[in-house]
């Protein structure tokens, strides 16, 4: 396989505050990295530089052999980013929404169609897939805001604390859903401060706290 994602003393300031800390670490192609660490860390915010969102103020991240500074474009194709805040439209169904999205990945017509009934099996929601998004649950929601993400079939997902403020169960399945994934080969970038969600999913996991990476490897390299 080999490395997707490199990440090499990324440091982002916001003014005088430092966000992230001179960070750096890969992730192979195929694996579910966590960050782990409590609210403040630093976690969204690396998420927000390597999916060209933000800026560094300096070092480099690298997404399947492009800069983000040099190449953002290329690597917009090949990430899928599912943000912690719901980027989606409550008065539309889930249908809608993909169509929505899907056209400003450029996506149109059979290939279009194909592809959100393709997305909706794969989170669990044809059945509901014409119902408005604001009858769902919390869960529901939250799987509506995976499937933007899937699209246009993305190399390297991001997951920004896809579990925040929902149900055991619904979190349960955000997580199956996860797993699911991956074993169809998607790489994916997973953010939380539960440390038994980093434990039931990850290959390694990175542990950051005040802007730092502070612990890195396997979950048995870490016990």
């Amino acid at each position: 396989m080999g490395k997707i994602m490199e990440v090499t003393n990324l440091v982002k300031n916001y003014g005088d505050f430092t966000a992230v800390k001179g960070i750096s670490f890969d992730i192979e192609e195929g694996e579910i990295f966590s960050l782990l660490g409590p609210n403040g860390a630093g976690k969204t915010t690396t998420i927000s530089v390597a999916s060209t969102l933000l800026k560094p103020t300096s070092g480099e991240v690298r997404i399947g052999g492009f800069s983000i500074t040099k190449a953002p474009m290329e690597i917009r194709k090949l990430i899928g980013v599912v943000p912690q805040e719901l980027a989606i439209y409550e008065d539309l169904t889930a249908r809608e929404n993909l169509v929505f999205w899907g056209k400003l990945y450029d996506l149109d017509g059979k290939a279009l169609k194909e592809r959100i009934s393709e997305v909706l099996e794969q989170i669990g929601l044809s059945e509901r897939a014409d119902s408005r998004v604001k009858t769902y649950s919390g869960g529901m929601k939250r799987r509506v805001n995976i499937g933007v993400g899937l699209l246009h079939k993305p190399k390297l997902l991001f997951m920004d604390e896809p579990t925040v403020g929902i149900d055991p169960q619904s979190r349960r399945s955000i997580l199956d859903s996860v797993m699911n994934l991956n074993k169809q080969g998607m790489t994916v970038l997973y953010t939380t401060h539960y440390m038994e969600e980093a434990q039931e999913l990850s290959d390694r996991v990175g542990i950051m706290d005040h802007g730092e990476l502070i612990a890195l490897g396997t979950q048995r390299e870490l016990a």
